[in-house]
């Protein structure tokens, strides 16, 4: 981009470095910045953020379906053409990088793929096919990083790459996400050095207060928008900054730091859309769509899994529709991910403030009932605290331990998917939810990871196979998920940005009304509980649901009557 927007945008960018450096540091770091931006070229400016009521985003590793010896990633294409096909048109592939842990979040090397997964022509492949999400996994690296040897060498290219901290210093005030030691000692050609690492010791921190750090990782992100990557979501972002006697988390410069990556980006890939992970309270989640144009143009909505699950655990929605009320349209420029599942847990930090201790109490005492596991953080007091529920959501939402009916298992699960895709935004759809996976608990005694729960691999031709049988757990789930998906991208009401109003109609029901500037109006009924209800949707006329029943039968009168868990988008006649 040339002219005067981007003689704006470069203006930001001295300016922010400025904040971010100190003003001595500023012109040389500037100058580092624009020339990562003339060595990936400049583009004109786009239309905006693109997005409508066709997109949902689909969640996968790369290896979560197998088939022989075929590269995974080709595997999963080859699935996804045949199966899925434009029902989404995103696709979070999750780290496809080498890796030492974590499933992938240990990054060893940035700038390759996994030869277990396959190689950069897949990874071309599927954005060709899809608007593919990479993961910039920017906090921290993994403890046998290219980085990290050179660090530990003495690579002068490599020095202040971490942090370096005195382990006898007060951490008291970082807050933290897991229930382990802020700093540990490494090896280098130096002595022993300990370097920070906020979530395990295979996870070693990078030191964003080294101008070096911020030239390499944009030179990354830059170069996953060259291998296709149309959306970056921007892993563990709020610790990116760390600064003593604070809580190391949400400060000024790592806002600072998100809208300087924008700011590049607009200038050499404005297409390219941000999407922050932040799994902390919705207030807190908020703070990263910045003023709705300057900063992340996609947060996740991490409060919807925990809320979703204790209205149809309790039958009770008033919990969700209270919360639901408080979400305000961010613009047109920014949107939310609604997600019940991704390859984490259900988070339990965004429900703070929303549910109770005790409400809290009762979702972990759930997890444990229906075969989960948790994950604990460590608070500034020295207590550990539940940090997430280590649970697959079909499991969450459906006691395995009970044995009711596959298709009352269903209707609660597909209820609570439903109500992700009716919320203003993107909705975000785990693989596993998908195709109707159920615990992995096997992987979680073999590898002791609570983790594991949720992240099968699974055999394509077993995959198949259950697809094709119309009865089965997976084809119930599957069709269901299909079929609602098709039934979205034809009404433009449930366009992102289109308008919600939360509708009151009682603690058994969710319920919405969605309106897009084009006339087109939907009403979202969600009923949470196992026994009927009756309402009245003040609407007078007769009314069409989309999900169940033909156009020439309407539903006449205002009343309408919801069997248990049944969802019904309703439209006029």
């Amino acid at each position: 981009m040339n002219g005067p927007a981007a003689e704006e945008i470069e203006g930001r960018i001295r300016r922010r470095l400025e904040f971010i450096y100190g003003a001595e540091k500023a012109p040389e770091t500037a100058a580092g910045v624009m020339s990562l931006v003339e060595k990936y070229g400049r583009a004109e400016a786009g239309p905006g953020p693109a997005w409508s009521e066709k997109d949902a985003l689909l969640i996968t590793y790369g290896d979560s379906i197998l088939e022989g010896g075929a590269a995974p990633l080709a595997v999963l294409r080859d699935f996804l053409n045949e199966r899925v096909g434009d029902a989404v048109t995103m696709l979070h592939l999750l780290p496809f990088y080498p890796y030492s842990s974590d499933d992938g979040f240990a990054v060893k090397d940035f700038r390759s793929v996994n030869p277990a997964l396959g190689t950069w022509a897949d990874i071309e492949a599927l954005a060709r096919d899809y608007r593919c999400v990479f993961d910039a996994v920017i906090n921290h690296v993994s403890a046998s990083s290219v980085y990290m040897e050179g660090y530990a060498a003495g690579d002068p290219a490599c020095a202040d790459f971490f942090i370096e901290m005195d382990p006898r210093a007060d951490a008291s005030s970082v807050m933290r996400t897991r229930d382990t030691p802020l700093v540990r000692p490494y090896e280098t050609a130096g002595g022993e050095k300990w370097l920070w690492t906020t979530f395990s010791r295979d996870h070693v921190d990078l030191n964003w207060a080294n101008p070096r750090v911020l030239f390499e990782i944009l030179d990354v992100l830059l170069f996953y928008a060259s291998k296709g990557a149309q959306i970056l979501r921007l892993d563990a972002v709020p610790y990116l900054w760390k600064e003593p006697g604070t809580s190391c988390v949400h400060l000024p410069r790592t806002h600072e730091l998100i809208k300087l990556i924008r700011d590049v980006f607009d200038l050499s890939f404005p297409d390219v859309l941000l999407l922050s992970e932040s799994n902390v309270p919705h207030r807190e989640n908020l703070s990263y769509l910045g003023d709705g144009t300057d900063e992340s143009q996609i947060i996740y909505n991490f409060t919807l899994a925990p809320l979703v699950l204790f209205a149809i655990a309790t039958g009770d929605a008033e919990k969700l529709t209270e919360w639901a009320k408080t979400i305000e349209n961010p613009g047109d420029r920014a949107t939310f991910l609604n997600v019940t599942a991704t390859h984490d847990g259900i988070g339990m930090r965004p429900a703070e403030g929303i549910l109770a201790e005790g409400e809290r109490r009762f979702l972990v005492d759930l997890a444990f009932a229906h075969n989960g596991e948790i994950t604990g953080k460590k608070n500034s007091d020295g207590t550990v605290s539940v940090y997430e529920l280590n649970i697959n959501y079909f499991d969450a939402v459906n006691d395995p331990n009970v044995g009711d009916p596959p298709e009352l298992e269903v209707r609660r699960f597909i209820l609570s998917q439903a109500i992700a895709l009716s919320l203003a935004g993107i909705p975000g759809i785990y693989i596993h939810s998908l195709v109707g996976s159920r615990n992995d608990t096997g992987a979680v005694a073999e590898t002791g990871m609570a983790r594991r729960i949720n992240r099968a691999r699974i055999n394509r031709a077993d995959l198949q196979r259950e697809l094709d049988a119309p009865r089965s757990l997976r084809a119930r789930v599957f069709q269901e998920y299909m079929r609602m998906l098709a039934v979205r991208a034809r009404r433009r009401a449930f366009h992102p940005n289109a308008a919600q109003e939360v509708l009151d109609l009682g603690p058994s029901l969710f319920a919405l009304r969605r309106r897009h500037p084009s006339g087109d109006e939907v009403v979202a009924l969600h009923n949470v509980t196992g026994r009927r209800v009756k309402t009245d949707v003040g609407v007078d006329g007769g009314l069409v649901d989309l999900l169940d029943g033909p156009r020439d039968a309407p539903l006449r009168g205002r009343s309408v009557e919801m069997a248990p868990w049944q969802v019904r988008w309703l439209v006029p006649a």
